[in-house]
């Protein structure tokens, strides 16, 4: 079972947070467009999506107005983490229910404490 799905198009940005996170001892897969995420979240049931806004296809915010619509993918927690920080960026993203939002660049350490809490959070005791 993939832990964590990362939907990252920019491989300067991928492969550093794949090690991170691989490196913190999560299962990681990773997709690069928005049509991809919804094809591998629908066949691996991830744990936590990592969802970048800018991607190719289908923007992330697309992808989270999917997965929020569908009553079998709508409880999948999403962390949207993207180099835009806007506050309406925000707004937009936590008006579709996304669970978390981080801005590029990125703390290690604030990522993998929201990631484990957001981990946390949807584990069944």
């Amino acid at each position: 079972m993939t832990d964590i799905l990362i939907a990252e198009d920019e491989p300067a940005i991928l492969d550093p947070l794949r090690f991170i996170l691989e490196h913190a001892n999560w299962k990681v897969d990773s997709v690069t467009d928005g049509e991809a995420v919804l094809t591998s979240v629908r066949k691996q049931r991830p744990r936590l999506l990592l969802l970048d806004i800018m991607m190719p296809k289908l923007s992330g915010l697309d992808v989270l107005r999917i997965l929020r619509g569908d009553p079998h993918l709508a409880e999948i927690p999403v962390l949207v983490l993207t180099a835009r920080g806007q506050s309406q960026d925000r707004q937009m993203a936590l008006d579709l229910k996304a669970d978390g939002f981080i801005t590029k660049p990125f703390d290690n350490d604030e990522l993998i404490d929201e990631v484990s809490r957001l981990l946390a959070k949807g584990t069944v005791a």
